[in-house]
């Protein structure tokens, strides 16, 4: 009885020696397989974080490229020079200085020709927000568009020469969206001109 007994014993560790090898395995692969789990998730979110960026700048270039369609338009209006109209189209680079007041003269002229402008020669809420929405996908951007603008118009409402403020609300704005991470870049903006340039 008691040999039977010391051999159960022995065979009772050896068994419990398994087990917990077992479990010890069983614990590695959890750990493993939850490392795993964090490292794909981390990857789908930064992925959907690049892919929300990059589609909000592309409704920004469309905003912008639509716009800029009535700088022609508004070239002799605003009294500005080829040269100066050609500087318009880096309106999104770092280095875009706002400096003449021809370009804020611009701005309200181009807005104006969208009906963008109350009579105070303030922003239009309403048509603001429906001519962001006729470009794809506008609906994502038009809200949060609209709401910059006011803001910035809120900070320079003191400022008396409307093509002064708007030029000082377009610096802010842009400022906004560079901080946001929906302003578009130049070379989205360029390669846009090179396909329009060679349809």
């Amino acid at each position: 009885m008691a040999v039977y007994n010391s051999r159960q014993h022995k065979e009772l560790i050896t068994h419990q020696g398994m087990f917990e090898e077992v479990i010890e395995n069983a614990a590695v692969i959890c750990v493993k397989a939850f490392c795993s789990m964090r490292r794909a998730v981390f990857w789908v979110l930064l992925s959907a974080g690049v892919c929300e960026v990059l589609g909000t700048a592309e409704i920004m270039k469309d905003v912008t490229l639509g716009f800029g369609e009535a700088l022609q338009h508004c070239r002799e209006e605003s009294q500005l020079s080829e040269e100066k109209m050609e500087e318009f189209f880096h309106f999104w680079r770092e280095d875009f200085k706002f400096e003449d007041r021809e370009l804020g003269c611009a701005i309200k002229c181009m807005s104006s020709h969208f009906n963008l402008l109350t009579d105070s020669h303030r922003m239009h809420h309403e048509n603001t927000d429906k001519f962001i929405k006729s470009f794809p996908n506008g609906e994502v951007l038009s809200k949060q568009m609209v709401e910059m603008i006011h803001a910035c118009e809120l900070q320079h409402d003191a400022t008396e020469d409307h093509c002064w403020r708007i030029l000082r609300v377009a610096e802010c704005f842009k400022l906004s969206c560079t901080k946001r991470g929906v302003a578009p870049t130049m070379e989205l903006l360029m390669a846009e001109f090179i396909m329009e340039a060679d349809a």
